[in-house]
């Protein structure tokens, strides 16, 4: 099989390999793409949480962006975990400077245990700089209450995030709804002409580790592939529903999903 399209992942690493650019290259990967790479922080992490985190110097970021874009070039790019102002700024340089179309970005704020991952100069910036230049951001609950400052308890609160993070100047907004209590997910599509609603049943398993960096890295592969943004949802969103449905059960805490799911489901989303 030859790669459809190429996608930049531009994330931190995750040692236990079921979230970060390690899951982002199994999904573009298991979903017929090409993936190149760069850094932006190094963590010593499992499936029980993060215990030490170490950030890549700016100037590293940059030259591994730059490298990959002057010499192989790109369709989609991936935006994770940026982790401070500098690379923020860094990487809002280069999409400027580059032109870079079908951006997604995934605002990593808060581990899944509940920690903050960024600070709150840096989600200012990541508001100001790098929202406007997206193609779509994905957001889960407690991400989009922290771009919003809004509590989100119900489908209608979400709908009114969704469209207040629009308004922040990202051309689609995909806010999940895998945090809420409820036994239905409600996962809310904004874009500048309507409003999708995705609806499943929750799963109940504890193995959701990199559930975000995976939808969103599906969504960059299946944009990279010439898909529009809803067909690109709908099959991210289905890509990682049967991701968790068959996960390994690896690990002690929060376990990875199934990357490998994708050989397993029907054509249909070629």
């Amino acid at each position: 099989m030859i790669p459809k399209s190429k996608v930049l992942i531009i994330a931190g690493s995750d040692s236990s390999g079921g979230a970060g650019i390690q899951a982002d290259i199994k999904t573009v990967t298991a979903l017929g793409s090409y993936a190149t790479t760069a850094v932006t922080v190094v963590t010593a992490q499992n499936t029980q949480g993060i215990k030490k985190i170490i950030s890549i110097p700016k100037q590293i970021v940059q030259k591994q962006i730059t490298m990959i874009l002057d010499d192989i070039g790109t369709h989609a790019v991936k935006i994770g975990m940026l982790y401070n102002v500098s690379i923020i700024k860094s990487v809002y340089k280069i999409l400027k400077k580059y032109k870079l179309k079908n951006v997604v970005l995934d605002p990593v704020m808060i581990a899944k245990g509940g920690a903050k991952l960024i600070n709150n100069n840096s989600i200012k910036h990541l508001k100001k700089l790098l929202l406007p230049l997206c193609t779509i951001v994905t957001p889960n609950i407690p991400e989009a209450e922290v771009l919003t400052g809004n509590s989100i308890s119900s489908k209608e609160d979400m709908i009114k995030a969704a469209k207040k993070i629009l308004n922040m100047g990202s051309k689609n907004v995909l806010l999940k709804g895998g945090h809420s209590s409820s036994k239905m997910i409600f996962n809310i599509l904004a874009t500048k002409k309507d409003i999708k609603i995705f609806k499943k049943r929750k799963i109940n398993t504890k193995n959701t580790h990199g559930t975000g960096c995976t939808l969103s890295s599906a969504i960059a592969a299946s944009l990279s592939q010439k898909k529009n943004i809803f067909r690109s949802c709908k099959i991210s969103l289905n890509y990682v529903d049967k991701a968790i449905a068959s996960a390994p059960s690896y690990g002690k805490g929060f376990g990875p999903l199934n990357h490998l799911v994708s050989f397993n489901l029907k054509n249909k989303n070629a």
